[in-house]
């Protein structure tokens, strides 16, 4: 026997509740609204609709969220402008989907800087997409630069090479004048900057990584030292949940706990040793040891004459 045929109606109720239970399943993510003044319902684009949102996803609207809790703290103005739209939109998106799990994981997760807090430094307008547009075309770049610790700021000409990204200060790594030593200058310290119609010359065989990797934007020279340390026990137990070098060997006789590491000699880590007060005692290097001993006798100095 042939199956019972379907009254038209009755398929045509159907396919209607099927659409608008798509709708509804659509509504929960794009900005479209119901009209329940008459049945079927109708439906439309809600006043003031951001159409842009469409082509972003919930993935990528967390994604965003969460970037932009971290960005926001270490990284200037000048950088975040471009993505203010984006940020946006991803705030609207989560905002319209409150009861979907994956929605509610920006209200779970929260990024915490280590250390103090430091609030980035403003930069004189215009610097930023003068660097940007000097690294891109491989332009000198004319500076007016004041030097930490210089009074008066100086006009130089540079060769850009690359941008970093240290903690909430940006950098520019670049040659100056003839050298073709690398070095880093802050961008908040850049008063102006000009593109030159000249090339920028970069010198034989840089590489961003290689200069990352010997210190560069640690304030050395790049020499790699052997550090030899008695440490707390509590340090020695952070030290082990996170190493300061792939060699690092922390040794425990009784209450004495050794710490040897292969390490870039550099103002951080004479920042770090400093920072960690009782908690060490550079053995090794005997020049490192000293250097420590007369800035800690130094900082002495200074409270015993409060």
């Amino acid at each position: 026997l042939d199956p019972p045929l379907v009254a038209p109606q009755l398929l045509l109720d159907l396919v209607c509740r099927t659409i608008e239970r798509d709708m509804e399943e659509l509504s929960r993510i794009f900005p479209i609204g119901r009209n329940e003044v008459s049945i079927p319902y109708g439906w439309h684009w809600k006043e003031n609709a951001r159409f842009d949102m469409l082509g972003m996803d919930l993935s990528e609207a967390v994604s965003l969220g969460l970037m932009e809790d971290v960005l926001r703290q270490i990284m200037p103005p000048a950088f975040l402008s471009a993505l203010e739209g984006k940020f946006s939109l991803a705030r609207e998106k989560l905002a319209a989907l409150p009861k979907i799990p994956h929605a509610r994981w920006a209200d779970l997760v929260r990024y915490v800087p280590p250390g103090l807090p430091f609030i980035p430094p403003t930069m004189a307008p215009r610097v930023l997409p003068a660097i940007q547009e000097a690294l891109l075309r491989q332009r000198q770049l004319q500076v007016v630069y004041l030097s930490a610790g210089s009074d008066a700021a100086k006009e130089q000409v540079l060769h850009p090479l690359s941008l970093i990204q240290q903690g909430a200060r940006s950098y520019l790594v670049a040659t100056a004048f003839a050298y073709e030593q690398p070095h880093l200058y802050a961008l908040h310290r850049i008063a102006s900057a000009n593109v030159l119609d000249n090339s920028a010359q970069r010198p034989q065989g840089f590489s961003l990584d290689a200069f990352l990797a010997d210190g560069g934007a640690q304030f050395g020279n790049g020499s790699a030292i052997v550090l030899k340390a008695r440490v707390s026990v509590d340090l020695a137990r952070l030290l082990e949940e996170t190493w300061i070098s792939k060699d690092q060997k922390i040794t425990a006789r009784l209450d004495l706990h050794t710490l040897t590491a292969t390490v870039q000699k550099s103002w951080q880590l004479h920042f770090w040793i400093l920072s960690q007060g009782p908690a060490i005692t550079v053995l090794k290097p005997v020049s490192l040891r000293k250097e420590i001993i007369a800035a800690l006798e130094s900082s002495l100095s200074h409270y015993r004459e409060t």
